[in-house]
């Protein structure tokens, strides 16, 4: 669930930066008030720690991956 969760804010995260790459618009400064507005501060904390622990899923055996999934 954890691993799926970080996938999903990861994602969006790439897209909230490829908003910024290609439209120099932020999205999430944009939803929640701006870029130094707390809220916003801490979907951008949130989605790096998730990016961070996608890394973790680089290092597993492909095995382990499956298996996790399959108890859904």
């Amino acid at each position: 669930m954890l691993d799926r969760t970080a996938l999903i804010l990861s994602i969006i995260g790439a897209i909230n930066w490829g908003s910024i790459g290609l439209f120099q618009f932020d999205l999430v400064a944009w939803l929640f008030g701006g870029q130094d507005n707390v809220i916003s501060r801490i979907i951008y904390v949130i989605v790096g720690l998730a990016g961070l622990w996608c890394i973790s899923l680089l290092f597993r055996e492909r095995s382990a991956i499956s298996d996790g999934e399959e108890h859904l």
